[in-house]
């Protein structure tokens, strides 16, 4: 995720404070990974010192100045160019499952054991998901829904490993 084009998209909404683009990016797309005050500081200097934003006004607060930061148009460019363009899906040929899958055959480890036990932390985790979902609003909602097809891809790809792993470990060994 682009860190800038979403506080820059935030605050095509309104100027906003360092601390309101935090709360605003944390309660739309922070649901697990929310950003720090850090982060929104050194990407709203990079962003000023590029000219997609500037300083709008300066408050006085409890402890530093309170900085109220505006959207250039320069950054309303940015962020519609961002948006226009697609993002390239990423087809995982280096995928860590089939990774570890050959290194286990290479070194006569069990490759069922392992494809089982891969198994069972994706079915963990569906069922997770299926209980925010369930609870969620509708963003949790779309989020849940966009890993558990990733997630439903994967287990094919592992039932479809553990069909071909005799096939795979005779190549491995050759």
């Amino acid at each position: 995720m682009s860190i800038s084009h979403t506080l820059l998209g935030l605050l095509e909404t309104g100027p906003r404070h360092g601390y309101d683009l935090k709360r605003a990016f944390d309660e739309k797309f922070g649901h697990d990974r929310q950003l720090h005050y850090g982060q929104v500081y050194s990407t709203m200097s990079r962003l000023l010192k590029n000219g997609l934003v500037e300083v709008e006004g300066v408050e006085p607060g409890e402890g530093p100045e309170r900085k109220r930061y505006a959207i250039t148009e320069a950054g309303v460019t940015d962020v519609h160019t961002w948006l226009s363009t697609p993002e390239k899906p990423e087809p995982y040929l280096q995928s860590t499952l089939y990774t570890k899958l050959v290194l286990a055959l290479l070194t006569g480890r069990d490759g069922a054991a392992l494809l089982d036990i891969q198994r069972a932390e994706h079915l963990r985790m569906m069922r997770e998901l299926t209980r925010r979902k369930t609870h969620g609003d509708l963003a949790d909602q779309l989020i849940c829904d966009h890993a558990l097809f990733h997630l439903e891809a994967d287990l094919r790809w592992l039932e479809t490993a553990a069909a071909r792993l005799d096939k795979l470990a005779g190549q491995v060994s050759a």
